[in-house]
């Protein structure tokens, strides 16, 4: 009974100073993550506007979403980044990633070059690129004008704003080149070898060599990617005219992203309730889209020679 006693109390004495060491992400996690969420989500079903006193309304915020046209156009702008934004990021990163894995003269600086925009605060970033796609003297339409070719209008064009946020998009996409990289350094050599021995070109090695051996990380970037795209604020914030306090995000609202949408329903028209239900219509079509994702790819991604179960 001793020695039983003794090892319980050496277990509690353990037990408790590993939650001493966790504390922090305990409290962190309880009171900045946790907390915040049940609350957001008891006030998606409320009139809570901060100032006053919330009542209980049901499904009432939800049923409005539905018949939002700002909403649905929000998410019709969500859905164009996610369709387009994240598949060209995807084949952009991996593409420099192609380039950079070459031994060429001059490629460490290039990898650096690559991967500065990473560097770049997110706000000095949209303001550098306002002045960059700037119709008049911008330096994008000004190469195009040497070229004897009429620049558009870029973010002053309801048709070429979002295309704007693609470009600049695709000029920061050194994070995912440098974890493509990485996973290129990491195929073996030997099933490049074997599969040149067996009489596979160019294409062949990288469709069925190098794509399997990079599908984890493939996997993981779309995800990231996927999640940046139904998050995205910050640029489109500043690049749409918000940070002036204007009530239209770009011209026509072209810019109004689910989540700008969700900020402007908070604080300007101080509808916490309101965008409270708007944020946990997004978290769900997140986990949905995510969780689409994640099945689908067990035909395609594969771990260390093997495919997922």
């Amino acid at each position: 009974m001793a020695v039983l006693r003794a090892r319980l109390t050496l277990r509690r004495r353990r037990f408790l100073w590993g939650m001493l060491f966790v504390s922090p992400w305990l409290i962190g996690t309880l009171g900045l993550v946790l907390y915040p969420m049940a609350l957001s989500l008891y006030y998606s079903f409320t009139s809570y506007n901060i100032v006053g006193t919330s009542q209980w309304t049901g499904l009432a915020n939800y049923q409005e979403l539905l018949q939002d046209p700002e909403f649905t156009q929000s998410l019709e702008n969500t859905l164009y980044l996610v369709v387009v934004m994240v598949p060209l990021s995807l084949i952009a990163s991996l593409g420099y990633a192609l380039v950079l894995n070459l031994a060429v003269f001059g490629q460490r600086f290039f990898r650096t070059v690559l991967y500065l925009p990473q560097m770049v605060p997110t706000v000095a970033g949209a303001i550098l690129w306002i002045w960059v796609l700037n119709p008049t003297y911008g330096l994008v339409n000004t190469v195009l004008g040497w070229l004897h070719i009429t620049g558009p209008l870029w973010l002053n064009s309801i048709s070429w704003s979002k295309p704007s946020i693609v470009l600049m998009n695709l000029w920061g996409v050194g994070g995912a080149g440098v974890i493509f990289l990485a996973g290129l350094q990491g195929i073996s050599p030997a099933l490049v070898d074997a599969a040149r021995v067996d009489g596979a070109n160019a294409w062949q090695r990288f469709r069925h060599v190098t794509v399997p051996a990079l599908s984890p990380l493939i996997l993981f970037n779309a995800i990231m990617g996927l999640l940046g795209a139904m998050q995205y604020f910050t640029q489109a914030f500043i690049m749409g005219g918000g940070e002036t306090g204007g009530t239209s995000i770009g011209l026509g609202n072209s810019l109004q992203f689910a989540v700008v949408y969700l900020y402007e329903v908070a604080f300007s028209d101080l509808r916490v309730g309101y965008a409270s239900a708007i944020g946990w219509v997004l978290f769900v079509m997140m986990l949905v889209v995510i969780g689409v994702l994640l099945r689908l790819s067990v035909r395609w991604v594969f771990y260390e020679g093997w495919r997922q179960q």
